[in-house]
C-alpha cells in the first residue's frame, strides 16, 4: 500500500510540474493587425469587474498564494516588483503618461492615519500618525479600458483591451466609494505575465487556463461605467441606481446594434 501511495504521489507531483512548465511556455494569442483605414466605427468604454460576483471569484482568491495559484492583484504586484510591467498614475484625463516606480507606488498605496493617544486612565493625551500598510486583499474590483471597433476588412466587430486598473474602496463621509490605485497598459508585456499565471477553472481542472485566456475569451462578468463623451463624465455623474444600470445596458446594446445594422439591407 505504501508503494502504491508513493506512486500516486509521484504522478501527482509530475502533473503539477508539467502543468507549471506548460503554463510558463504558453504563448499569447496576438491581436490582429488593423489599419486605421479599415476601422469604420470605434467606441471606447470603461468596464468594472466586481470580484464579489460568483463568476469573478477566481480573480480574488486565493488570498494567500499557494501551489502556484495567485490572485490577480498578487500576480500584478509581483510583476511590478520584478519590473516586468509598468504602473501609471491615475490622472484626471485618464491618459497613461505618468509612469511611477515600484518604490514610489508602494509608498503611495500605504495610508497615513491619525489616532488618539490615551493615558492609563483612558484620557485623551494627544494624537499620533500611524502607517497602514497596503493589503492586496483590499482590492475587490478591476477596471478595464477597452476599444470596440468594426473592422471593415474583416467585416467584424472586435474589441481590444487597452489598460487595466485595480480598485479598492475608500470611505468618504460614511460612503464606500471606488478608489483607482494605478493603471497598467494591457500590452504584450502584461499579457505575457498573465499568460504565465494559472487561473482556477471551476468547470474543468484538467483544462489549464491562464489569466490572459480569461481576458482573451472574456470569461468575466462586468458592467460599463463610462463611455467616451464630450463631458468626460462617468454614468454615476448623471444617473443613479436603476437608471445607471439602464444606461450601462443602453451603451452595451448600442455596440451590439451597430454590428447588426451594418448587415441590414
Amino acid at each position: 500500500m505504501k508503494k502504491i501511495g508513493l506512486i500516486f504521489a509521484t504522478l501527482a507531483l509530475l502533473l503539477i510540474v508539467n502543468a507549471t512548465e506548460a503554463m510558463a511556455q504558453k504563448r499569447i494569442v496576438p491581436y490582429p493587425d488593423v489599419r486605421d483605414n479599415d476601422i469604420m466605427w470605434q467606441k471606447r468604454v470603461w468596464r468594472e469587474i466586481d470580484f464579489r460576483q460568483k463568476m469573478n471569484l477566481p480573480f480574488y482568491y486565493p488570498i494567500e498564494s499557494h501551489d502556484n495559484q495567485r490572485s490577480l492583484i498578487n500576480v500584478l504586484m509581483d510583476a511590478l516588483k520584478e519590473s516586468r510591467i509598468q504602473a501609471y498614475e491615475v490622472t484626471p484625463t485618464g491618459e497613461l503618461n505618468k509612469p511611477v516606480p515600484y518604490s514610489k507606488l508602494i509608498k503611495s498605496l500605504d495610508k497615513e492615519r491619525q489616532i488618539e493617544t490615551r493615558d492609563d486612565y483612558g484620557n485623551v493625551t494627544g494624537s499620533q500618525n500611524i502607517t497602514i500598510s497596503f493589503k492586496p486583499e483590499s482590492v475587490t474590483r478591476l477596471r478595464i479600458m477597452e476599444d470596440w471597433y468594426f473592422d471593415n476588412k474583416r467585416s467584424q466587430m472586435m474589441v481590444r483591451i487597452r489598460a487595466i486598473c485595480p480598485v479598492n474602496m475608500r470611505e468618504v463621509d460614511t460612503l464606500q466609494l471606488p478608489n483607482e490605485l494605478f493603471w497598467i497598459k494591457f500590452d504584450d508585456s502584461t499579457r505575457v505575465v498573465l499568460s504565465e499565471a494559472p487561473f482556477y477553472n471551476r468547470g474543468n481542472s484538467a483544462a489549464r487556463m491562464s489569466y490572459d485566456d480569461v481576458f482573451w475569451k472574456r470569461m468575466f462578468d462586468s458592467y460599463i461605467y463610462k463611455e467616451e463623451n464630450v463631458y468626460d463624465r462617468s454614468i454615476s455623474d448623471y444617473a443613479k441606481g436603476v437608471e445607471a444600470m439602464r444606461e450601462s445596458e443602453r451603451i452595451k446594446q448600442e455596440i451590439i446594434d451597430f454590428e447588426q445594422n451594418v448587415w441590414e439591407y
